[in-house]
């Protein structure tokens, strides 16, 4: 009994620490005796007791690495703090194990030198506004030298650009200067329009205000013709109905009187009466043949 029980104790102390699960996303690297012998990737694996050790657990997981800002000067002799953000991942387990002393360390002095010899060839605008050729030519040159080291840069971003205060200061003024002139050309287009378009309205109306006094005169034109012709008719009605009639001397004596009294209404109508009261009688035969010349 107490041979089976230290024969399980020595199972326990030497067999169940050298059974490895390896996680997913992470990988171990094996030695024996010294020297590299395998590199797990996840699932169950056995260790041989004090001949196998595990010298390394690799993530292959993407690493993000934000590093501080670094003293960079331009082309132009301008010093500014520029801080980036680079995006890796291990691809050989082995390289990234033995290929470096310190990955992280050596991935951000690499960076903090390539980007110092990048913006060195740019002058401060061209800095400013070149920042996707400065990610892209930083991803290449860190790419190329980071692949002995197991090590694949996925991205590298400039994060922060920061000028001296006194280039912030001269830059704002310039911008807000800018940002005026803009805002005074868009007045001066806008009263332009605004202008334009009172004009136009202005045309608009002059047009109206005369197609409108044009239609009411020839409405009027129209009404007085209208009237004309109306009164026209009436006299020759009147005069078809006097000769159906068959009117005597008497009735053309007394429309004459009414004819005679009617001109008399005008301020300005004289009438000279013949003393002679039977030439009424003649007046009436004129005033007849006068009916009788407008009824042809």
């Amino acid at each position: 009994m107490s041979v089976f029980l230290v024969i399980l104790i020595l199972v326990i102390i030497l067999v169940i620490p050298n059974v490895k699960i390896v996680p997913q996303s992470q990988c171990y690297i094996i030695e024996r005796l010294g020297s590299y012998y395998a590199t797990w990737s996840n699932g169950l694996h056995f260790k041989i007791p004090f001949v196998d050790r595990v010298a390394g657990v690799v993530s292959l997981k993407e690493k993000v690495k934000d590093f501080d800002p670094q003293p960079v000067i331009t082309k132009d002799n301008v010093t500014m703090q520029i801080d980036t953000v680079v995006y890796f991942q291990i691809t050989d387990p082995k390289l990234y194990t033995y290929g470096v002393e310190n990955p992280i360390s050596a991935i951000e002095n690499l960076t903090a030198t390539t980007l110092r010899n990048i913006i060195g060839e740019l002058e401060l605008d061209q800095t400013l506004t070149s920042r996707d050729v400065i990610n892209t030519k930083m991803r290449s040159i860190l790419d190329e030298a980071t692949d002995p080291w197991g090590i694949k840069i996925n991205r590298v971003e400039v994060k922060n650009i920061l000028p001296p205060r006194d280039i912030q200061d001269a830059m704002e003024k310039q911008m807000r200067a800018e940002r005026e002139r803009r805002e005074a050309i868009l007045k001066a287009e806008g009263e332009k329009k605004s202008s334009i378009l009172i004009a136009e309205g202005e045309k608009q109306s002059a047009i109206l205000r005369a197609e409108a006094n044009k239609e009411s005169q020839i409405r009027i034109a129209e009404g007085e013709a209208e009237a004309i012709l109306k009164i026209k008719q009436a006299e020759a009605n009147s005069i078809k109905m006097i000769k159906e009639a068959k009117a005597d001397q008497s009735v053309l004596t007394l429309k004459s009187f009414e004819a005679l009294e009617k001109m008399a209404d005008g301020n300005s109508t004289k009438i000279i009466v013949p003393s002679d009261l039977q030439n009424l009688a003649t007046l009436g035969t004129t005033l007849k043949e006068m009916f009788k010349e407008d009824k042809k």
